[in-house]
């Protein structure tokens, strides 16, 4: 059941808003998992609520229901109805930020265990919203979670707009075209943790130099 209203959700209200309502330009396409038993690490900058339901209206019908983003518990699954909402509508994986004995196998128990079955994360290693579409420091878990999963690609995606259509602290939509830049797949590369995730920092920042580059023309 949850599964039909994952799919019923996007594809019958989320996808036609995203595409036909407020537009979407993708830059990498094809650096996406085409393949829905194909498994990645999508990592983000994170500026609205809208970067998730923009990145998940990306995939396919096949892939969707694949496709697992990464949250706070304490925020997103504090009450019953938004555990409900979260986890039945968008498959959210919940991650505890109070586990501050627990080991990373722990932390990550449940990640690891939807990459391994062929499934695809999304992850936003700022760990909160940003302002001003302003990258801020990478928290190092996508490093812990690329080491464990060493085999799994580590796509890095920069998105620009969301702050615009649903600005932090805001419950109205403004209809603005959202930009998504797609860089070519990463794997762990056995470089220390801080180091890894400054690399896929540096990639993120380099997408939005990009974009950037093309505003001005």
């Amino acid at each position: 059941m949850s599964k039909i209203l994952k799919y019923l959700f996007f594809f019958c209200i989320i996808k036609p808003y995203i595409y036909l309502v407020l537009g979407v330009n993708v830059s990498g396409a094809e650096n996406l998992p085409k393949i829905s038993k194909n498994p990645a690490i999508i990592v983000a900058n994170h500026n609205s609520h809208i970067d998730t339901m923009l990145l998940m209206s990306l995939f396919s019908c096949s892939q969707l229901l694949k496709i697992h983003p990464v949250a706070a518990a304490d925020y997103f699954c504090n009450t019953k109805l938004k555990t409900f909402i979260f986890k039945t509508l968008f498959g959210l994986i919940p991650i505890s930020r109070k586990l501050h004995k627990a080991t990373k196998e722990e932390i990550f128990k449940e990640i690891n265990e939807t990459l391994r079955n062929g499934e695809t994360i999304i992850i936003y290693p700022e760990g909160t919203r940003g302002i001003d579409n302003t990258i801020q420091e990478f928290k190092s878990g996508v490093a812990h979670i690329a080491k464990m999963n060493p085999q799994i690609p580590v796509i890095p995606v920069f998105i620009n707009g969301p702050d615009r259509i649903l600005p932090k602290g805001a419950f109205l939509w403004v209809p603005f075209i959202a930009d998504v830049y797609i860089a070519e797949p990463v794997f762990y590369d056995n470089s220390p943790t801080k180091e890894f995730t400054q690399k896929i920092k540096g990639i993120v920042s380099n997408l939005k130099a990009e974009h950037q580059r093309r505003e001005e023309l």
